[in-house]
């Protein structure tokens, strides 16, 4: 069958509730409570985003959250009750699109929730669609040469191919084409999220991992660099 949310917590009650105020909103959504039930309803069924909680249990949905992501692309959103900046980041690190702290609004989480998946589901029909934009190349320096291609969403650096996640290459496109100015951390929320709840921690996390893909030091970028309290700047001598 096929659902638009899958709501994996330990706490039946929680996850119980959440799927059902989901469901009263036609947001068709299941729910189960452990590790090993997530792995089976995913083996026997559509599923189009993850709402999941870093403790199940005697297992741990950081390690779900890595299992997910061998097979699946569909967005994954942290739902816990632990708020150390450790866990957001580790979170975010392995996968995860967006962390969202306990207690929350279920307004407020059905709203992401549909923001969400709307987008991605905007970037699917983009990504099949016949009319993609014609490639933009990026090149630094005389021996760097970074290509993105906007038919393909395919990095290449230096002849090699580098995997993008469907966030990085928004945000790597927008900072192409916005090249030569400071783009704003509020700009990125509305123009490339386009969430409104999005953290800044998560706009970070990206940002870092396009520089592993594409700074010879990232610890020193030169491509994107950033302008402190603001935002972020792709360099105006790559063209």
């Amino acid at each position: 069958m096929n659902y638009k949310v899958l709501m994996i917590d330990d706490d039946k009650v929680i996850a119980e509730s959440t799927a059902e105020y989901f469901n009263m909103f036609d947001v068709k959504t299941a729910f189960v409570t452990s590790y090993e039930d997530a792995v089976v309803f995913l083996e026997e069924n559509t599923v189009s985003l993850l709402l999941l909680d870093i403790n199940l249990g005697d297992k741990s949905g950081f390690d779900l959250c890595k299992k997910v992501r061998e097979n699946y692309d569909m967005p994954i959103l942290f739902v816990s009750a632990r708020t150390s900046d450790d866990d957001v980041l580790i979170a975010l690190n392995i996968g995860g699109d967006d962390y969202i702290k306990k207690p929350y609004t279920l307004s407020i989480l059905l709203a992401k929730v549909k923001t969400t998946l709307a987008r991605y589901e905007k970037a699917a029909a983009s990504a099949s669609s016949s009319d993609a934009p014609a490639s933009k190349s990026l090149s630094y320096g005389l021996t760097d040469a970074i290509t993105l291609d906007t038919n393909t969403h395919k990095l290449v650096v230096d002849g090699e191919e580098q995997s993008l996640k469907d966030m990085e290459y928004k945000l790597l496109l927008y900072l192409v084409e916005n090249r030569g100015r400071v783009v704003t951390k509020d700009e990125l929320l509305q123009k490339v999220w386009e969430d409104e709840f999005i953290g800044e921690g998560t706009i970070a996390v990206h940002i870092r991992h396009l520089r592993e893909k594409i700074e010879k030091d990232p610890k020193e970028p030169v491509i994107i660099k950033t302008i402190w309290g603001v935002g972020y700047i792709l360099d105006e001598k790559i063209s």
